[in-house]
């Protein structure tokens, strides 16, 4: 009959309307929805409907505040991923191997890799360069041959940042030396009397830390480039360094050998302590890695095996929450998509670990290193892939895998 075959009222409202009875489906109904005709396929992929969805979902490139890190990708496809992020679905490969170096000066028996990711390209430190492998189209490879290599290092790089086209490295040599990604530049001078564990870089200021049990700020600005501002003495070896993003303060992450705290949080300008971070560590409970999500809501962990998760705003004393590793290893880092998933790379066999902050125990766990034993010394990821460095290969999980 005409009736039967006339569109319904309903999908006749004009869009505005239509996406706003949409907004209240969730991500099934709307999956459903897409099959009814062409014009609610289009409507129902809309990625007004799906922020709402994404947001409450790991890894789906919005933060806490609703900021959107991934934008150019549709959050449809996003949250698709993300359910793989959240059941362990993945495709699993070694992109890059090398051999294992001895470091006869160092305390470490191995190289010790480093990495960044920005955009399409990887970075990864090797001995006494860092390499820029350009990701293959796909997303899951690299190109077999480094497009830059940025040397400069007497000794293997500790740690590096890449920050707003420049990287900063500190390295066994006890020097920072400054690059930029896109020409020849760069500044190379002596920071520290031993290993520069550390750096970060933010606001035309690097803060570094090294095993000489100092922490130090560095100007940038012209005519006082590599002029140290502050000397900080921490009392003991700083392993993890981070620079808060309101640039007032940094926080160091220290070995905890004596009876300070390993996490501190001192005045950028001044150098001067603010705070001190936790009151129940146990000696030998030293901070690896630091991260901050948001000005204040940091990350932390280490030898002590626990991730803690601290917000300043309501208490320095303790942790706001904690998960503990499950098979008692010391975690070498950590990072967050921050919002509800943490990745963790733990001490022993190459464990990678996805934590959702709405839960207590681990969600997902990966081992990547067997049967030789590698800690995983840094990961990186975005929203479709993670990548975790090891002792002697670089390895990926493919998360668009079905």
């Amino acid at each position: 009959s005409r009736a039967a075959s006339s569109p319904s009222p309903l999908w006749a409202l004009p869009e505005e309307l239509l996406l706003l009875i949409c907004s209240y489906l969730d991500a099934q109904a709307l999956g459903r929805l897409a099959q009814v005709c062409r014009r609610l396929r289009f409507l129902s992929s809309r990625d007004v409907l799906w922020r709402r969805i994404a947001r409450g979902c790991l890894n789906s490139g919005f933060t806490q505040l609703g900021t959107d890190l991934a934008a150019g990708i549709p959050v449809k496809e996003r949250v698709k991923v993300s359910q793989n992020w959240r059941h362990g679905r993945c495709r699993r490969e070694t992109v890059l191997k090398w051999k294992c170096k001895q470091v006869a000066s160092s305390s470490s028996s191995f190289l010790m890799p480093w990495m960044e990711l920005d955009g399409e390209y990887l970075y990864l430190s090797q001995a006494e360069n860092i390499q820029a492998y350009q990701l293959c189209a796909e997303g899951t490879g690299l190109q077999r041959h480094p497009q830059a290599i940025f040397s400069g290092h007497q000794e293997d790089v500790c740690r590096f940042v890449l920050v707003n086209s420049h990287i900063v490295s500190g390295g066994g040599d006890g020097s920072i030396v400054l690059h930029k990604l896109h020409g020849s530049y760069s500044i190379k001078f002596s920071a520290h009397e031993q290993e520069v564990n550390c750096v970060d870089f933010q606001g035309g200021l690097i803060v570094s830390g090294s095993r000489d049990r100092t922490a130090k700020v560095w100007s940038l600005s012209a005519g006082r480039v590599g002029q140290s501002l502050h000397t900080v003495q921490t009392e003991d070896r700083v392993w993890s360094i981070a620079i808060s993003p309101l640039l007032s303060s940094f926080v160091t992450g220290t070995a905890c050998c004596g009876h300070i705290s390993p996490l501190r949080i001192w005045d950028l300008e001044s150098g001067q302590l603010l705070t001190c971070l936790g009151t129940d560590f146990h000696r030998g409970a030293g901070v690896l890695d630091v991260f901050y999500e948001t000005p204040s809501l940091l990350l932390s962990c280490g030898y002590d095996t626990y991730i803690r998760y601290w917000d300043i705003r309501t208490s320095t004393r303790k942790c706001v929450q904690e998960w503990e590793e499950p098979h008692d290893s010391a975690l070498y880092c950590i990072r967050s998509d921050k919002n509800h998933m943490i990745a963790s790379g733990s001490s022993y066999y190459g464990v990678v670990r996805l934590w959702d902050k709405r839960q207590t125990r681990c969600l997902q766990s990966f081992h990547l290193s067997s049967p030789t034993s590698s800690p995983v010394y840094c990961l990186r990821f975005s929203t479709t892939h993670l990548y975790a460095a090891l002792a002697s290969a670089l390895h990926v999980l493919d998360f668009t895998a079905s």
